[in-house]
């Protein structure tokens, strides 16, 4: 399958504005929400694979630059642009947020 890579500015919220208690490592999956309803809800998420160093955590909290992969499904492309923010989520929890910096 097809994939498109960008570096972003990935920031993890802390366990006290609503983010996990533990840091994520390379190879962290979680859902991707670009937009959101009207009602709140958001229209759909998509899967992007986070990587970095190895042998680090990323921390709540913490912001550091990364890397995403998504694979090219639907319409994922329309929101790949250098300045787009969107959010991480870990099933209904929201848990952090992230900007393309580099595509």
């Amino acid at each position: 399958m097809d994939s498109i890579k960008v570096t972003a500015k990935l920031t993890l919220y802390s366990s006290d504005n609503g983010g996990r208690k533990t840091g994520i490592r390379t190879g962290y999956r979680p859902n991707n929400v670009f937009e959101y309803e009207k009602n709140g809800s958001f229209k759909q998420s998509y899967i992007g694979q986070i990587n970095f160093d190895n042998d680090k955590w990323i921390l709540p909290g913490e912001t550091e630059i990364v890397i995403i992969e998504f694979l090219i499904l639907s319409d994922i492309e329309k929101y790949i642009s250098i300045g787009r923010k969107w959010w991480i989520y870990e099933g209904p929890n929201r848990l952090g947020e992230a900007e393309i910096i580099k595509i």
